[in-house]
């Protein structure tokens, strides 16, 4: 697809700035000379400017937030104009009266203030908020939850079982008890258009809110190509063969830590014979029954969720774009 990297999350060409993970010196210089900002996390929600939550908001690099209980910096990146971006994770902060066992759920919707900051910003979750971003923020949110998910979940030595040390501005945890040498991972996943005809396949999963249809997706398995990971996933999920498969487009998904691989492929029948331990119910779609979806009129099947790739993919689909 030409368009491809206009999905959320997709590229906006930051630069990575690879090369000064391993020049601390050269980024505390950047600091000093007020050339830094900070992306700031809670519980894996962004700082995001309020009321409209429709920017990340930037803290300098020294405030004073940052000394309490936080983790970081990870370096996500430069600017054109040379400033580079911080990541940190507010992980020891807990809201007054705010139950913390109940966030986090398909859909949050709750926002958290933190008292040091003000009313003028807001912890508010990424899936939520993500189609209002700008194309640059969006790619940093993605970077950041994902990065800073990974060390939350990778304190200690795969290998031996001892702490790590986090090194290269967080792009690499080494253990000094065995030498163990540990990189953020991604989790290769394939989310497939499957046409028959003039439909497509839609499936949903045990717990989505009624009325919410999507692609079907599944990882890949160790030592498995893409194009077969479509045809095992299709098959185990739905009983459908499929033929022909290829690429379309690619989107980071922190959540907490995949890599979308839009793909489409063709079905060799159109009998579904679903797996209930897989999903809870599939069907075929016209495009004709998918446009009153997309607009909001059709009597089961509620608009794909604006923002996450399967949107991006019927999208294009309906507007014969692929």
């Amino acid at each position: 697809m030409r368009h491809a990297e206009t999905v959320t999350f997709g590229g906006s060409s930051l630069d990575r700035a690879t090369d000064l993970r391993s020049k601390p010196e050269e980024v505390q210089k950047l600091i000093a000379s007020n050339r830094a900002s900070v992306v700031l996390f809670w519980r894996g929600k962004p700082l995001v400017v309020s009321p409209n939550l429709d920017r990340l908001a930037r803290l300098p690099a020294d405030h004073s937030l940052l000394e309490k209980g936080t983790f970081g910096p990870v370096l996500l990146g430069r600017e054109e104009d040379g400033a580079i971006v911080l990541a940190y994770e507010l992980s020891d902060w807990v809201p007054d009266d705010v139950d913390v066992s109940t966030l986090g759920g398909f859909v949050d919707t709750s926002e958290q203030q933190h008292p040091d900051l003000g009313t003028s910003m807001s912890f508010a979750e990424l899936r939520r908020i993500m189609t209002r971003l700008s194309p640059r923020d969006a790619e940093i949110a993605a970077e950041a939850k994902a990065i800073l998910g990974w060390h939350a979940t990778h304190k200690f030595c795969a290998c031996c079982g001892a702490a790590s040390e986090v090194i290269q501005f967080g792009w690499q945890r080494n253990c000094d008890a065995c030498g163990g040498q540990h990189f953020p991972r991604t989790d290769p996943v394939v989310i497939m258009l499957i046409t028959f005809g003039n439909s497509v396949l839609m499936g949903r999963s045990p717990g989505w809110p009624e009325g919410m249809y999507s692609l079907l997706a599944g990882f890949i398995d160790a030592g498995e190509t893409m194009e077969a990971a479509v045809r095992r996933e299709v098959m185990e999920e739905a009983g459908i063969r499929v033929g022909d498969v290829g690429y379309l487009a690619s989107q980071p998904w922190p959540f907490p830590s995949s890599l979308m691989l839009g793909c489409w492929g063709r079905a060799l029948s159109s009998e579904i014979r679903i797996d209930p331990t897989e999903i809870e119910d599939a069907m075929w779609v016209t495009r004709e029954e998918m446009a009153c979806a997309f607009a909001g009129e059709h009597p089961k099947l509620l608009p794909a969720r604006k923002g996450a790739i399967a949107h991006f993919l019927l999208h294009n689909w309906l507007a014969d774009k692929l």
